[in-house]
């Protein structure tokens, strides 16, 4: 069984950075009270940056064991190592070294510079998960592209269908760069919790098909993960504009 959408709009984008990273914290503490140590996949973009970035200032951050937070991706561009594209880069500019995580327990996907291929990426990170994850995500965020995109899953690009597999490589991007490494529809179903961070008026008609009960994630990628326990549209009034 999985949670059914639930919708928080927030007046700006700050608002909802900052809503969004003390639900954050929260989750975190929850998470290690039933587990030796939480386990997240983060997201890239402009919200998975600002989300990082109003953690540093959340009070009762402290109260979080840093060192027992493991951290993964939900997907990576296939670039080089500090490439200013790439999700991981992103994330550290906004602050991700300065909360007090482990560095051996930051998990980033292959690049061109450390790997033959981005199925080879994928295949290590995949074996990754496998050694150190757990049986279930205990919070995935993702952010969502004006198309309805998630992760690097695109509408209607075949990469959506892999089956039996944790990671898979996706080329012909339809957004740049073409090359990229997601986890897969399959994995995210591992999920206790699914937060979706969305702002921006260009994002209100991905919002609008996403939450709508008939949507197919074929067609709307977005509408596809869900929690077990919460699945959370945390978004901005322009974002939400579309909904009436």
């Amino acid at each position: 069984m999985t949670a059914e959408p639930r919708l928080v709009v927030h007046p700006d984008k700050q608002s909802l950075a900052d809503a969004a990273a003390a639900r954050f914290v929260t989750a975190l503490l929850d998470a290690q009270t039933r587990n030796p140590e939480a386990q997240v996949a983060l997201t890239g973009g402009s919200m998975g940056s600002a989300i990082i970035a109003s953690v540093l200032t959340t009070p009762g951050r402290s109260a979080v064991d840093w060192s027992r937070v493991r951290v993964w991706w939900g997907d990576e561009r296939y670039l080089p190592a500090g490439d200013p594209d790439r999700n991981d880069t992103q994330n550290d500019e906004a602050g991700l070294s300065a909360l007090g995580l482990d560095p051996a327990k930051v998990h980033r996907v292959a690049g061109p510079d450390a790997s033959e291929s981005a199925e080879a990426s994928a295949e290590a990170y995949a074996r990754t998960i496998r050694e150190h994850g757990q049986k279930a995500w205990d919070v995935v965020l993702f952010g969502v592209g004006p198309d309805g995109h998630v992760a690097s899953l695109f509408p209607h690009h075949p990469a959506q269908r892999v089956t039996d597999a944790i990671a898979v490589a996706v080329h012909d991007s339809p957004k740049p760069p073409p090359d990229r490494v997601s986890l897969t529809f399959e994995c995210f179903e591992r999920s206790h919790e699914v937060w979706f961070l969305v702002s921006g008026g260009d994002k209100a008609d991905a919002v609008k098909a996403a939450l709508d009960p008939a949507a197919d994630r074929w067609d709307v990628p977005a509408s596809g993960p869900a929690g077990t326990e919460a699945t959370l549209w945390l978004v901005d009034a322009d974002a939400a504009s579309a909904l009436g």
